[in-house]
């Protein structure tokens, strides 16, 4: 089974958890490329930060869904608009 595993703020983590963020954002770059495009995956892992395996508060496991290529404003990417993957983690 293979796994696309996002590690996030805690913020971020928070928001997925609540159910009120339904997209992760991560910038195109080489590194997002090779990882998300023409790969498929059977699940996403969410931790928060980079916690214990065995830590199960702060891990959260979604079926993958994909994603959309999006432009987007947003502050941890500063004020101008980027290109990013938005992944599906609702």
């Amino acid at each position: 089974m293979s796994t696309l595993y996002l590690n996030l703020k805690t913020e971020y983590f928070q928001q997925i958890k609540a159910g009120t963020k339904p997209e992760e954002y991560r910038l195109m770059t080489d590194h997002w490329c090779k990882r998300l495009e023409g790969r498929a995956y059977d699940r996403i892992e969410i931790a928060n930060g980079y916690p214990k395996k065995d830590d199960t508060e702060n891990r959260i496991e979604r079926p993958w869904r994909g994603y959309e290529i999006k432009t987007i404003t947003h502050p941890h990417f500063g004020p101008d608009p980027v290109r990013v993957f938005a992944i599906k983690v609702n």
